[in-house]
Formats: structure tokens, C-alpha cells, sequence
């Protein structure tokens, strides 16, 4: 029996929390909810002209011309070394020569290369100061990539050529 009045007590305490209340939480939106948080439209910066750097820019185009020329030439020439020393055994007289032409594409090939990462180093220049792309040094990159790609891929044709089976 003495378990009865606290079993009263705890029944009574119970009955304070519970609620019967029908009332169930709103589905209507927040206030929050209709806040719109995307970035406003910027428009994009434009470059100013920069005498300085456009002359920067047609030196190293030249550079790149003059490399391209250089390697053309350098490439007809190797390329009539490799046909001679195709199907020779490494070591060989015309087999030599051949190498000996290859290297000298291969030291034109990284001065254009060379020429391109110049040109890189001047974009990255320009965004370490938060300046706006420059369209006439992208569009010379874009050009000198070109031609380094192109020599790449001819060097490595002539490389193949002469490669041992």
C-alpha cells in the first residue's frame, strides 16, 4: 500500500507534462526561407592597354617565330638523317648523325618551351596583382602552345623512327 501513493504522485506529475493539444507545427515557410543568397551579376574587369607589356609580349612572339623557323629547318634536316639511318644498328655512322640531329630539335624544342613559360610567368604576374586577363598574351599563348605541341609531336615521330624494334 505504500507503493499507492506514489504511484499516485508519479501518475499526477506525468499527467502535468502531457498535452492534448491538436496543435502541430507550421508548414508554411520561414521568413528565413525566401532569402535569396546568390552573388550579384559582376561584370568582368577589361584589361587596360599596356604599351610595356604588348611589347613584352611581341618579343617573346618573335622569339617563338624565330624558334619555329630554326626548328623547321633543323627538322628537314633530321628528317633526311633518319631516313638514312633507319633500319642501322645503334652506333652506326648515319645512326650518330641521325642522334646528333635529334638533339639539336630537341634543344630548339625547349627554347620554345622556354619562350611559352615566359609568357605563363607574365599571366601569373598580372593575377598575383589582381589585374584582368590580358586577351593579346592569352592569344599568344595560345599560339606559342600550339607550335610547341607541333614540334613536340614531329621530334617524337623522328624519335621513332630510328627506335630499335
Amino acid at each position: 500500500m505504500r507503493s499507492l501513493p506514489l504511484l499516485a504522485l508519479g501518475a499526477a506529475l506525468l499527467a502535468g507534462c502531457a498535452q492534448t493539444s491538436t496543435r502541430y507545427p507550421s508548414l508554411l515557410p520561414r521568413a528565413n526561407e525566401g532569402l535569396n543568397f546568390t552573388e550579384p551579376e559582376r561584370p568582368a574587369p577589361q584589361a587596360t592597354p599596356d604599351a610595356a607589356l604588348d611589347a613584352r609580349i611581341a618579343a617573346l612572339a618573335a622569339t617563338i617565330d624565330s624558334t619555329d623557323r630554326d626548328f623547321k629547318a633543323a627538322a628537314k634536316e633530321a628528317e633526311s638523317k633518319v631516313t638514312r639511318a633507319r633500319g642501322m644498328a645503334a652506333g652506326t655512322s648515319p645512326w650518330l648523325d641521325a642522334q646528333t640531329a635529334l638533339s639539336v630539335l630537341d634543344g630548339l624544342r625547349s627554347r620554345a618551351a622556354v619562350t611559352l613559360a615566359d609568357m605563363d610567368q607574365l599571366r601569373i604576374e598580372r593575377a598575383q596583382t589582381g589585374a584582368p586577363d590580358y586577351p593579346a598574351l592569352q592569344a599568344a599563348m595560345d599560339r606559342a602552345g600550339a607550335i610547341v605541341a607541333a614540334q613536340e609531336s614531329r621530334a617524337r615521330a623522328l624519335e621513332a623512327a630510328i627506335a630499335p624494334s
